[in-house]
C-alpha cells in the first residue's frame, strides 16, 4: 500500500480505448530552470524503491510535491514533482515513455537497468515473454471494453448536447469569470494538462483531495451525463487563461481528447468540479451549479430511458476492465518479481543516493545557498 503524506495526486496518464495517454509534456518545462530526472529500466529494476527514498528525504524539508500515480496500480508511484525548486523524478518508461529533449542541461538519466544482472535474468526468457505476452493479450481487451463503454456514453453526451443551451453556458461562464478572474492580461496564462481520475485495478478511483488541497473555493458542477459541466468548465479555463492564470486542466479517461471536466487554478485558490456518478464531490464545496439550468428538461426526458439503459451498460463494461486491470497488474508484479531477483541492491543504492544528493543541491541552489 502507498503511503504518502502528500494530498496532491495526479495520474501520470491513463489507459484508454486508444491505449495509454498521458501529458508527459506538460510535466517540467525545458526553459525556466527546470530539471527532470528519468528513471529509465524494467520493471524490478527498483524504480518504486528509488522514488520512495526521494520522497521521504524531501519530506523533512516540507517542499511542495505533487505526486503521479500509476494508472493500472493507484498504490504504486511513478513520479514526483517538486515546483518550488523546479526538479521532478519520473518513471520514464513504457508506457509513458520520456526522452530527453535537453540532455545533461535539463534531463538526466537515471540507468536503473545497470542495476540489473541480465545473464541470469536470460535464463528465464521464454518464461518472460510469455508474461509479456499475456499481458500484452489483457491490454487489447481493455481497450476493447473502454472502447464499448466510451461509444455508449458518447452516444448519451450527444443526445444531452442537442438539449443543451450553450448560449446559456457562454453566459454563466463570463459571469463567473468577471467575478473570479479579473481583467484581460496582454500576458495569458500557462496550461498543464492533468489526469485525476483513472480506470484502475481497484476500480474508478478520482483524486478529490487533490482539488481540495489545491483550491479553497470550489465551484461543483452537477452534470450526470458531463456535458454542460464541460462545456461550462472549458469555457472557464478560455476565460482564466485570458486573464493570466495558469491553469491546471484534468480530463476524463474515457474521452482523453476531448474538454476538461475539472479545472484547477491554484494561485487564486479556485477551482472546477464536475460531479456525477462516475465521480461524486461528496465534500463541502463554495457553490453547486446543477446542468438543469442550462438544459431543455422535457426534451431530454423523452430519451430518458435509452440514456439510462447506455449509463448502465457503460458501467457494466467498466467494471469488465476494472477485473481485466487487476489481471494485468497481476501478471506484471509476476515479471517484476523476476527481474528483482537478480537486483543488485548496493548499485540501486548508489544510483539513489545520487539522485538525492542532486535534489539536495537543488535545493540549496533556490534557497539561495
Amino acid at each position: 500500500m502507498l503511503d504518502m503524506r502528500t494530498p496532491i495526486r495526479f495520474f501520470i496518464g491513463v489507459n484508454t480505448s486508444g491505449g495509454f495517454d498521458g501529458f508527459t509534456d506538460d510535466l517540467y518545462e525545458i526553459e525556466g530552470g527546470w530539471r527532470a530526472f528519468l528513471i529509465k529500466g524494467g520493471p524490478g529494476s527498483g524504480k518504486s524503491y528509488l522514488l520512495k527514498r526521494v520522497y521521504e528525504h524531501m519530506a523533512a524539508y516540507s517542499q511542495e510535491v505533487y505526486a503521479l500515480i500509476c494508472a493500472l496500480n493507484p498504490n504504486a508511484l511513478d513520479g514526483l514533482v517538486f515546483p518550488d525548486i523546479k526538479v521532478c523524478v519520473l518513471d520514464a518508461n513504457a508506457p509513458h515513455v520520456i526522452e530527453p529533449k535537453c540532455w545533461g542541461a535539463v534531463e538526466q538519466i537515471v540507468n536503473l537497468s545497470s542495476c540489473i544482472n541480465a545473464t541470469f535474468v536470460q535464463e528465464r526468457r521464454a518464461e518472460i515473454i510469455e508474461a509479456d505476452r499475456t499481458y500484452t493479450a489483457l491490454d487489447k481487451r481493455y481497450r476493447k471494453f473502454m472502447g464499448a463503454a466510451a461509444n455508449l456514453l458518447g452516444d448519451s453526451r450527444q443526445i444531452a448536447l442537442e438539449c443543451t443551451d450553450i448560449s446559456k453556458i457562454q453566459r454563466n461562464a463570463a459571469r463567473i469569470a468577471a467575478r473570479e478572474f479579473g481583467p484581460h492580461s496582454d500576458l495569458p496564462g500557462k496550461e498543464s494538462r492533468r489526469f485525476i481520475s483513472a480506470v484502475t485495478s481497484e476500480g474508478i478511483v478520482t483524486f478529490q483531495e487533490t482539488i481540495q488541497s489545491m483550491c479553497t473555493r470550489i465551484y461543483s458542477v452537477e452534470d450526470e451525463q458531463g456535458v454542460s459541466s464541460r462545456l461550462l468548465i472549458n469555457e472557464l479555463r478560455k476565460r482564466a487563461l485570458d486573464t493570466g492564470h495558469d491553469v491546471i486542466s484534468c480530463y476524463c479517461p474515457l474521452f482523453p481528447k476531448e474538454m476538461p471536466e475539472h479545472l484547477l487554478i491554484p494561485e487564486i485558490g479556485i477551482g472546477f468540479t464536475t460531479s456525477n456518478l462516475w465521480h461524486k464531490a461528496d465534500f463541502p464545496v463554495y457553490r453547486r451549479i446543477h446542468a438543469a439550468r442550462f438544459t431543455d428538461s422535457e426534451r431530454l426526458r423523452q430519451r430518458r430511458q435509452l440514456m439510462s439503459f447506455s449509463r448502465r451498460a457503460a458501467r457494466e463494461l467498466i467494471n469488465e476492465a476494472v477485473v481485466i486491470s487487476g489481471e494485468a497488474k497481476a501478471i506484471m508484479d509476476d515479471i517484476r518479481r523476476i527481474y528483482n531477483d537478480y537486483l543488485d541492491k548496493d548499485g540501486l543504492q548508489i544510483m539513489t543516493d545520487w539522485v538525492i544528493s542532486e535534489l539536495d543541491e537543488a535545493l540549496i541552489s533556490r534557497q539561495g545557498g
